[in-house]
This record gives structure tokens, sequence and C-alpha cells, in this order.
């Protein structure tokens, strides 16, 4: 579903990613690279019925659970990120003006206090360097040893906090997966005011109240145990399988908060994760073998990514073909356990990209279309939505079909 060389591409309409989130209030708390944007979410929800049930069974960072919450529906979501579970039910929270007068103080407390505090223990995060030079890991550890992070306030300048690190960090958001620029070599002379401007930004996403109702809840997305009922709507972005690991981008997140202990347990959770490939889970797709059959429709790309590897990496063909097939058949577990919780009638709106290994095109819009079908579901189809990047195969669509 590519659209031929003689048509005009769509354009990559930036707006529709995280970028146009920055300045939307809540859904620009924090800076996740893969996540999509609100003005998307909004665009995909605008004919639902008043007071719609609306799922996101791939929550992330909650765009579509606080979209739909905006417009007075009743969000879930489900999630298998501890990190992001927490995070997504603050941005769906309501809060009370003490709340937020409360944590103001508190952050000039912690300011006034910082010479003082004790620094918590750097994060043991991997080659941290990258990351921070000595004297600003030195002041963000002073910084989060001054922060009285309990509560509901505690936990928006929590959020602030991750928002400062993030800004005095070596990292680059100039593509899809994150990167690494030079590192400040010292510690800016604006970090204080730094932090006083992202608690302010914080506090005044939560002060503008959210209509509906929202709750994540943390599950597996194969499974969905932790569901009840039937929604009227699901709208979501699944990982796409493009070895884009999901962890890997939230790891400063969750090792400042204390998700995070070892390296380890990222490559565990990646282990998890519907297109995981973090750390352990690598090596484990090495041994990985299919469930079941491998569909028909699937076969020939598999084959192809095998095959297509350059002679030194030969290896990595197997690999990066059990990676396709682990992502298509936990996606196929995903709908099967979908259905019963989509109302007759209800509208499943998928928004996912394609992928490319080795010039194998892999068209996950198509295959994605077709195992919605096989778990029962009806019309599925796939439009083009954007241009990803300059690799010209590479469009993100969105995928739908009916209950």
């Amino acid at each position: 579903m590519t659209p031929p060389p003689e048509e005009t591409p769509p354009r990559r309409r930036s707006e529709l990613t995280f970028r146009g989130n920055q300045h939307a209030g809540r859904h620009g708390w924090l800076r996740l690279t893969p996540a999509y944007g609100a003005r998307l979410a909004a665009d995909l929800l605008a004919d639902a019925a008043p007071g719609a049930r609306v799922l996101d069974p791939f929550a992330g960072s909650a765009t579509t659970l606080l979209s739909a919450a905006e417009r007075g529906h009743d969000a879930t979501g489900v999630e298998l990120n501890p990190f992001l579970v927490g995070f997504g039910n603050l941005k769906l929270g309501r809060f009370q003006a003490r709340t937020l007068s409360a944590a103001a103080e508190r952050a000039e407390e912690s300011l006034r206090a910082l010479d003082a505090a004790t620094p918590v223990e750097a994060p043991p995060m991997f080659r941290i360097e990258r990351w921070w030079a000595p004297p600003v890991l030195e002041w963000l550890c002073r910084l989060r040893g001054a922060l009285d992070l309990r509560g509901r306030t505690g936990a928006l300048l929590e959020v602030a906090f991750l928002r400062t690190m993030m800004a005095l960090s070596g990292a680059s958001f100039g593509h899809v997966s994150m990167s690494f620029r030079d590192a400040p070599p010292e510690l800016p002379a604006s970090a204080g005011a730094r932090f006083r401007a992202d608690v302010k930004a914080v506090l005044a996403g939560a002060r503008t109240q959210v209509p509906g109702r929202g709750r994540v809840h943390r599950g597996d997305a194969r499974t969905l145990a932790p569901l009840e009922g039937r929604y009227d709507r699901v709208l979501t972005s699944p990982p796409y399988p493009n070895r884009i690991s999901y962890v890997r981008e939230l790891r400063p997140y969750m090792y400042w908060s204390g998700h995070l202990k070892e390296a380890r347990q990222a490559g565990e959770l990646d282990w998890e994760a519907i297109g995981g490939t973090w750390g352990v889970a690598t090596s484990r797709l090495k041994e990985w073998a299919p469930t079941r059959t491998v569909p028909a429709d699937l076969a020939p790309t598999l084959d192809a990514i095998a095959d297509a590897a350059p002679a030194d990496k030969r290896a990595n063909g197997p690999l990066l073909a059990n990676y396709v097939a682990r992502y298509f058949e936990d996606m196929a577990a995903h709908f099967r356990a979908l259905r019963p919780h989509v109302r007759p009638g209800g509208r499943l709106d998928y928004v996912v990209g394609n992928a490319s290994f080795y010039g194998v095109l892999v068209p996950a819009e198509e295959l994605l279309a077709a195992r919605m079908e096989a778990a029962g579901f009806e019309g599925a189809e796939a439009r083009v939505l954007r241009k990803r990047n300059s690799k010209r195969e590479l469009y993100e669509y969105v995928v739908s079909a009916r209950g």
C-alpha cells in the first residue's frame, strides 16, 4: 500500500508526531521520541459519540487517553512499562489548586536548600558520561536529593525534574530514535532557572481540568487480562516492526525515577514487550521459534530477510527474520485477545509504520489488516498517513477495521 513512484508522496507532517505536542499542556510534559501527536488522536476521535468508551491497548505516554478524556470520553489504557503506567495516570489526573500551590512552594524550598542537600547516588547507567558531564550530574543528584517527591505534589515535581534532567543531557531528538550530541561540559548558570521553568510548565498543564475519565492499567497487550467490558473505539499506535526499542528511549526517565536499577532489567522488560530487542532480548531471539505455523502471507518476507544480509552480517538475516516473525505472532495474539472487548460496529484505528531490512520491505499495514480480519474484525483497510523519513519506501499508516 506504499504509494507508487509516480504519485506525489504525502508530506512528513511533523505536527502529527510528538513535535506537535511540545506546547500542548500535559501532552508536552515529557518528550518521548516515538510518541504520536495529540492532534492526530483528536482527528481520529472527532466522530466518536459523546461519552464513548475509548481503549488504547498500547497506552505508552497516554496521548490517546488524554485526548479522549479532554473530549469527555471514558478512556482506558493497557501498558506493560511500569514507568509509563504511573506517568499516564498522572497525566490523566485532576489536581486541586492547593496541590499545585504546594508543588510550587516545594520547588522553591528545594532550590534554596540545594547547597546543603545530600545528593542521591547517580543512576547506574552505562557510559553515563555521554549523558551528563560530572558537574551537571552532581548538580542533578543534589537537586534530586533536595526534592520532596511524596504524594501527588511530589509526582508533579518529579516530572519537572525529569524535564530538566533531559534538557541538561547530551540526548538528541533529531532522529526517530534518540541519539547523542556532546553533553554540556559545565553546569549552565541557568540550571536553576531551567528547573523553575519546568515546574511552571508542568503546573500550567495540571491546572487545566480534564472533563472525561481515564485510567491506565498495567498489563500485556497479548492477553489484555485487566480489561472488562466492551469498547466503542480502539485507537492506538503499537510498536512498529522496525527494532526501535521503547525501553531504550525511556532509560534515563526510568533510572532517575527508580524503575530501573541495572541494565539487565531493561532487556528483560523489552523481551516482554512486543517488538522489543534491547539487551538480552536480542540474544533470546536467536533461540526463539514460532509457536504456530508461519502464515503464508508472511513467509516470503521472512525468507527474503533471512537471505538478504550481506556476507559480513550473514547471521543477522535469520535473527531479523525471527524478530519480524515474533512481532506478527504477538500482534495476532493481541487481536484475538482484543476481539471480545470491542462492541459490534466499534472501530479500530491503528497507527503503524512499515519497515525495511536489507532492502526487504515489511508491509506492516497489510499484514496487520490481515490479522485483524483473521481475529474476526471486518473491513480492515489501510490509508497512508504521512511520509516518515528520507527513505523512499517508509510511510506511516492508519489501519482501520470494525467489530
